[in-house]
């Protein structure tokens, strides 16, 4: 059974850092592109960032040089460092995967989304 697990939400101020975990099981992780996705209340979610077995990542034009997307194949984990937080990054942040082709120009999700987690960006 496919499993997703995020963690790593707070709330912090304006210009704070967080890193968020996500710890995925049932399925092999290093045959799979791992992504991060946010959803704001009322918007759309959105992928924020991806990154391949390979390590070749996207990111979203919003999040370009505060985010960083990494993955520990030993731990099934992938992890998004935040830094330089805006009011604009509060979100419930999920995590998902799609088969590993090489690149990640492209992202389906193909797993069942998990509960995420929350971050609020607010003095």
């Amino acid at each position: 059974q496919v499993q997703l697990v995020e963690s790593g939400g707070d709330l912090v101020q304006p210009g704070g850092s967080l890193r968020l975990s996500c710890t995925a099981s049932g399925f092999i992780f290093s045959s799979y592109a791992m992504g991060w996705y946010r959803q704001a209340p009322g918007q759309q979610r959105e992928l924020v960032a991806a990154i391949t077995n390979g390590g070749s990542t996207r990111y979203a034009d919003s999040v370009k040089g505060r985010f960083t997307i990494s993955r520990d194949n030993a731990k099934n984990t992938v992890y998004l460092q935040m830094n330089s937080l805006k009011p604009d990054d509060t979100a419930v942040y999920f995590c998902n995967a799609q088969r590993d082709i090489g690149t990640v120009k492209i992202f389906v999700p193909f797993a069942s989304w998990g509960q995420g987690t929350q971050v609020t960006v607010s003095s």
